[in-house]
């Protein structure tokens, strides 16, 4: 194995890359936290995500930064914005554009031209991704899989980088709607936010009750941001890193032969080959942003859960005996040690 991965973008060899990558991860982290008070783990697994050219799903209840998050961190990345507000009445052309007739001015003939929705953007902000119905929903598939649009007979690809940023509520709430499997199977990961701490709680009032706004500078544009995905890409990860992972998403399905019993009893579908792709290409994300030449077990752990969790499906005897996704996950990975077979 080699030592020292491919520069990025043919800037420097040898730990240069992975330094400055590391550099450029703490001013994100930085700014971040100029506006969004705590939700540490929440910002670290959003910039893993952005450096392994994923999508991000956040859920998490109503007030906890989620929008304000996915906001700014559009401030701290040079990169065109576009955001989508999803509501019941949200149809798919909305989303991905339409055909429009338009009548030559010279000739006096029609012809279709296509007018780009606000997909068409290298990041797009998806609020409350959950509250618009499954047809309009499934307009975001062939966008965050192809990096294309196809209207009719025509195909239009995407800008890259490419990164849909989406939020959303929970689904025991009024007025929202499940993802279908394909569609939370786009992103990359699933992160959860949480209640803040008193004394965070109290700071997120002061900053907030105020006339002072935060002030933010972008600190990577778009040729940065795609440097950084090839050198994650390129970064080594060894046959047993890669073996451990692919162990660990088989063990979710319940017809696997190193299924566990209680895998067998409580889980209904397990996740799929791209969840093994996504825990390779999250550890070595992860890796490349603390400075490490090479992704390791460990890395692999850290990110189990958040590509794990959309798409592990409990059945009913879990919802019945209230046994939680969560649950279920820390005892898997609690459970498969590296080197198993």
């Amino acid at each position: 194995m080699s030592e020292s991965p491919p520069s990025a973008g043919g800037r420097g060899d040898g730990v240069e890359p992975i330094e400055r990558l590391a550099a450029q991860r703490l001013a994100l982290v930085e700014q971040l936290g100029r506006a969004v008070v705590g939700q540490r783990e929440v910002i670290d697994n959003v910039l893993l995500t952005l450096f392994a050219g994923g999508h991000t799903l956040i859920t998490g209840v109503p007030g906890l930064a989620k929008t304000l998050l996915v906001r700014s961190l559009g401030r701290a990345l040079d990169l065109a914005f576009s955001r989508i507000q999803f509501t019941p009445d949200l149809m798919p052309s909305d989303i991905t554009g339409t055909e429009v007739l338009e009548e030559d001015a010279d000739t006096g003939r029609r012809r279709a031209v296509f007018i780009p929705g606000p997909v068409f953007a290298t990041r797009v902000r998806a609020d409350e991704i959950n509250r618009t119905p499954p047809k309009t929903q499934a307009a975001m598939l062939e966008t965050m899989q192809e990096r294309q649009v196809t209207i009719g007979t025509k195909t239009y690809p995407l800008p890259r980088p490419f990164h849909v940023f989406a939020t959303q509520n929970p689904i025991e709430q009024e007025g929202t709607y499940v993802l279908p499997e394909a569609q939370a199977d786009r992103f990359m990961f699933c992160i959860q936010t949480t209640y803040p701490t008193r004394a965070e709680e109290e700071l997120v009032v002061r900053n907030t009750t105020g006339n002072e706004a935060p002030e933010m500078k972008p600190v990577i544009d778009g040729a940065a941001l795609l440097d950084i995905q090839r050198l994650v890409r390129a970064l080594p990860a060894s046959d047993d890193v890669i073996a451990h992972a692919v162990r660990l998403v088989g063990r979710t399905r319940p017809e696997d032969e190193s299924a566990t019993g209680y895998v067998k009893e409580f889980v209904r579908w397990g996740a799929s080959p791209r969840a093994s792709q996504f825990l390779v290409l999250g550890a070595k994300a992860r890796a490349a942003s603390m400075g490490r030449l090479c992704a390791d077990f460990g890395d692999v752990d850290a990110v189990a859960r958040q590509v794990l969790r959309h798409r592990v499906l409990p059945n009913f005897n879990a919802r019945a005996q209230k046994v939680s996704v969560e649950t279920l996950l820390d005892r898997l990975i609690a459970d498969t040690r590296p080197g198993q077979h």
